[in-house]
């Protein structure tokens, strides 16, 4: 973070203060195969997140933006290039760092929400508390805080089925957050919401955004998303479009 770029960052010795960004993309490319067909979808992208940040990755379909949430989260590789999260080189991981990595430090938000069918709301947002070992009761405190704080602890006991689509991605917004994750990850989160629902959610992340600190960084082209985003980094034919818009 560098408070030289934050006018309210309070820096009580009027000195700058400048921290490594959360997130540092370098020279990223990743090019997918089909048959004989070479689809180029990052094309050398270079990009910093600091902590706290809630950010839009913004352009249209076919333009990088989930492949580059996929490759920070370590759920695809780069074929070139870095990307530093956390101070970790997570473009070397192994299938075992990753896996270990994804559990400790990411959350993700996804736009068909991805919650075991068979589960309730409070189970799935359990779920990656127990694959962590965390104690029954701390869980339970956990889970049923962020569900309060969600709406959604007086249906916790319900199935996806039961629930609607609004109510859906939120337990999948507390599933994200239950690790207290540094990072949250969201690909499309509003895709198959309609645009008050929408506007809800976003109004919740980013007042979830605020009380815990915890980062945002979103793919979409929805502008709900886009206009409720502290900033915008524009991405278009796997390159970085300019530079970054401050929303605020």
């Amino acid at each position: 973070m560098n408070y030289e770029s934050m006018p309210n960052a309070g820096n009580q010795e009027g000195l700058a203060v400048t921290e490594s960004p959360l997130i540092q993309v370098r020279g990223v490319t990743r090019v997918y195969h089909q048959g004989t067909l070479e689809v180029h979808a990052l094309r050398g992208v270079d990009m910093d997140l600091d902590d706290g940040e809630f950010t839009a990755l913004v352009g249209p379909s076919g333009s990088g933006k989930t492949t580059l949430l996929n490759i920070i989260g370590v759920l695809d590789q780069p074929d070139s290039g870095t990307v530093t999260v956390a101070g970790q080189d997570v473009s070397q991981f192994d299938k075992g760092d990753a896996a270990d990595f994804r559990l400790d430090t990411v959350g993700f938000i996804f736009q068909a929400f991805n919650l075991v069918p068979v589960l309730t709301a409070y189970e799935n947002a359990e779920f990656t508390l127990l694959l962590r070992g965390v104690p029954a009761g701390e869980r339970r405190k956990r889970v049923m805080r962020l569900l309060d704080r969600v709406g959604l602890a007086d249906i916790a006991d319900r199935k996806p089925h039961e629930l609607s689509g609004g109510q859906q991605q939120r337990a999948a917004v507390v599933r994200a957050l239950a690790t207290e994750p540094r990072l949250v990850l969201a690909d499309e989160p509003t895709a198959n919401l309609d645009s008050e629902t929408s506007a809800e959610l976003m109004e919740l992340m980013r007042e979830l955004n605020g009380e815990l600190g915890t980062t945002f960084l979103f793919s979409t082209h929805d502008p709900v998303v886009i206009n409720r985003s502290r900033r915008s980094i524009r991405l278009l034919d796997g390159h970085i479009d300019g530079a970054a818009d401050d929303v605020m």
